[in-house]
């Protein structure tokens, strides 16, 4: 802006010889004003009045090579005191000529104007243009050059160059102007509009009030109808009311509801009748209601007075509770079923602890070398009755959920061959039993506790969809899931399958609820007569095994179930997460901290241990644990401990503290409760055996030295 507050008369001049320098200023930088004519001429060419003769003395900058010449622009540009024109010679060897320096000028200044001077003809004006690709602030001047001709043409393009930023910046201040009056015609367009809206509400306000009651009412979900408050006669009932009750509008429009066979108890409604005409507020009355069909649903009402047409009417709303109270039901059943799962598994916890104590101290004394065969056969017995409890434990747990998964390899075929008999007792004599064993079975990756439960779920559910006379039809094969048959099976992973199936000719299961059969808690048989979770669990083990199960099944033409469980390579029968029997598995002078809250099964582990070689601390909590630890830390070697223990430290973390004080020390973690979250959540640098009991002497010795002999 500074430069535009007078007229710009700097100018640079570009050429490599000195005399055209001082022939520049010769001529632009006169002592007086040598011109008087040119002088008058600009002052018509520009408008203005004709001033009185004076010298116009031009501010000339010389450069003698381009690169001179663009650092000046340059520089002038950075101090905000551009130059207007350039007189810029086209031959001005050695480095760059006319062009290239005009290139890179206007790379500086697009807004320069530039007068090319030459005395040759080496490049033709279609070739300068082609060059640079701008015609509209260059000139040429062709040397030699009249005085009269460079001084018209300093002053016109001085004049050019000013009268171009002018324009420029009353352009912006229109550009500016513009959208100012654009945004306050929007402002005002918009408080038009606004006005007109509200106008046009304020218009509308009667009708829509007179609408609004009436879309509300008819539109609500819930039940709502409008009775007469004398003889509680329909004068109106909503789309909620009809869908609840199973009657049409004709059905009820004019009848008295202590005439129809809706309120189960007329006690109520007399109840409700009277608290209204006492002026008491009538609301969420429990109320029984029958259907058209018949149908007992449970409501709650609650009643409004109206004033309508000079005459005081009743609203009645019937909040439809039916489902509601179902989910609360099958709450309480949850809620109840957790507290037995809790109960089952500390109950579990408890026996296992038993367990531990009875198979240790049984397996001692057999081990012991007694040779009296009447004492050698009962202990025997205790060991195998105690091995089946502690079957039956795991079975508790699984019902609990907290069973501990011992996965292996299993041949289908042969577990099903082990669970036939029972299944056959399972259906009773009336019912026929028809197993089809397929050849070639690949194994599977499996816990057989939780597939025999699974199988006798469906063996179960069957029986109780079959009538008299059934047949029960089991089957086994294998499939091999690709590409191909991949879409229809949308939950597997290409690869061998092995399945089993349970097909029944029972009732069916109907199409509306085979989508709803894994849910929890959904049954459809009599209240009693089943919890619900059976199919939620198989699903859930199934799912557990990556494997899925598809349903098919036609009203009163019985249902097929058919399980699809990933085949494995694996060719072993042991378990995955049994500690291996270890040769040689005596102690070498190791110590062990034996941390359990039981004091009989501490007792007689440290038996066993002490035994076999080692040397044993004991404590009975983590806080015992502790003060031994700060006493013999640099002797322990390995810490045997339970998880679940009184004091709100449980063995896990005492494990990862001691751990993190001593990395080197091995744990190891026994309960009676699921160890599967341990494993999962146990910090991998720690690498726990996990023993769970109940346990024989020489799993709990051989867990020991694998621990103590592992790196």
């Amino acid at each position: 802006m500074s430069t535009l507050e007078k007229r710009n008369n700097r100018i640079l001049v570009v050429d490599d010889n000195p005399a055209i320098h001082e022939d520049f200023r010769g001529i632009l930088c006169p002592v007086e004003d040598s011109f008087p004519e040119l002088t008058t001429a600009e002052a018509v060419f520009s408008g203005e009045a004709p001033p009185r003769p004076k010298a116009v003395c031009f501010e000339i900058h010389s450069a003698f090579q381009g690169p001179e010449a663009v650092e000046l622009v340059r520089c002038s540009r950075a101090q905000d005191r551009p130059y207007a024109l350039a007189f810029v010679d086209l031959r001005m060897p050695p480095g760059l000529d006319g062009v290239e320096t005009i290139s890179l000028l206007w790379r500086e200044d697009q807004d320069l104007q530039v007068v090319v001077c030459t005395a040759y003809s080496d490049y033709s004006w279609d070739e300068i243009t082609t060059q640079l690709g701008q015609t509209e602030n260059l000139l040429v001047l062709k040397k030699p050059f009249d005085n009269i001709e460079v001084l018209q043409i300093a002053h016109a393009l001085a004049r050019k160059w000013s009268v171009t930023q002018q324009a420029r910046l009353k352009l912006g201040d229109l550009d500016a102007m513009v959208r100012a009056q654009t945004q306050e015609l929007r402002a005002a367009n918009q408080r038009l509009e606004a006005e007109v809206l509200e106008r046009k509400q304020a218009q509308d306000a009667l009708r829509l009030s007179e609408e609004r009651f009436s879309r509300a009412f008819r539109s609500n979900p819930i039940p709502m109808a409008i009775q007469t408050m004398r003889d509680w006669r329909f004068l109106d009932v909503n789309d909620g009311f009809l869908k609840m009750t199973g009657f049409s509008r004709e059905d009820v429009i004019g009848q008295s509801s202590l005439e129809m066979p809706i309120w189960i108890t007329p006690e109520i409604h007399y109840r409700i009748l009277h608290a209204i005409e006492n002026g008491c507020a009538v609301r969420n009355v429990e109320c029984p209601i029958r259907t058209k069909s018949g149908e007992q649903r449970n409501g709650l009402v609650s009643v409004e007075t109206l004033n309508l047409d000079h005459q005081t009417d009743l609203l009645v709303i019937t909040q439809d509770i039916t489902e509601a109270l179902q989910l609360e039901s099958q709450l309480r059943h949850a809620q109840k079923m957790e507290a037995v799962g809790k109960l089952s598994t500390g109950i579990a916890h408890d026996f296992n602890n038993i367990l531990t104590i009875i198979q240790c101290c049984t397996s001692m004394a057999l081990n012991a070398g007694h040779s009296d065969q009447e004492i050698c056969e009962p202990l025997t017995e205790v060991l195998a009755a105690s091995k089946r409890a502690a079957t039956l434990i795991l079975q508790l747990l699984a019902f609990s959920r907290k069973q501990v998964i011992r996965p292996r390899s299993v041949d289908l075929n042969e577990l099903i061959r082990q669970l036939v008999n029972m299944l056959g007792r399972l259906i009773g004599e009336s019912n026929r039993l028809e197993v089809n064993y397929g050849a070639d079975l690949p194994r599977i990756w499996a816990d057989s506790a939780n597939l025999e439960q699974v199988i006798v779920n469906f063996v179960i559910n069957a029986c109780d969809a079959m009538p008299e006379h059934g047949r029960l039809e089991i089957a086994t094969g294998w499939l091999e899931i690709d590409e191909r048959n991949l879409p229809q099976h949308p939950e597997a992973r290409p690869g061998p399958y092995a399945w089993f199936s349970v097909t029944d000719n029972g009732a069916g299961i109907d199409p509306s609820i085979q989508e709803h059969i894994f849910e929890p808690f959904f049954t459809t048989k009599d209240v009693g007569k089943g919890s619900g979770m059976g199919l939620a669990m198989v699903y859930g083990t199934v799912k557990q095994h990556k494997g899925w199960i598809d349903v098919a099944s036609k009203k009163d033409q019985g249902s097929t179930f058919k399980v699809f469980l990933p085949a494995t390579s694996e060719s072993t029968n042991e378990p995955a997460n049994e500690v291996p029997r270890v040769s040689g598995s005596f102690g070498r002078n190791e110590t062990i901290l034996v941390v359990e809250d039981e004091i009989a099964v501490l007792a007689v582990v440290s038996r066993v241990l002490k035994e076999n070689g080692y040397t044993i601390f004991t404590a009975r909590n983590s806080s015992e644990a502790i003060e031994v630890w700060k006493r013999h830390a640099g002797d322990i070697h390995l810490l045997l401990t339970d998880i679940v223990m009184p004091g709100g430290v449980s063995g896990r973390m005492l494990g990862e503290q001691l751990c993190g004080e001593k990395p080197e020390l091995k744990v190891i973690y026994s309960s009676g409760y699921s160890m599967q979250a341990l494993a999962a959540n146990a910090n991998p640098k720690q690498s726990p055996i996990i023993l769970p009991k109940p346990y024989h002497p020489q799993r709990l010795i051989d867990a020991v030295r694998q621990a103590l002999d592992s790196g």
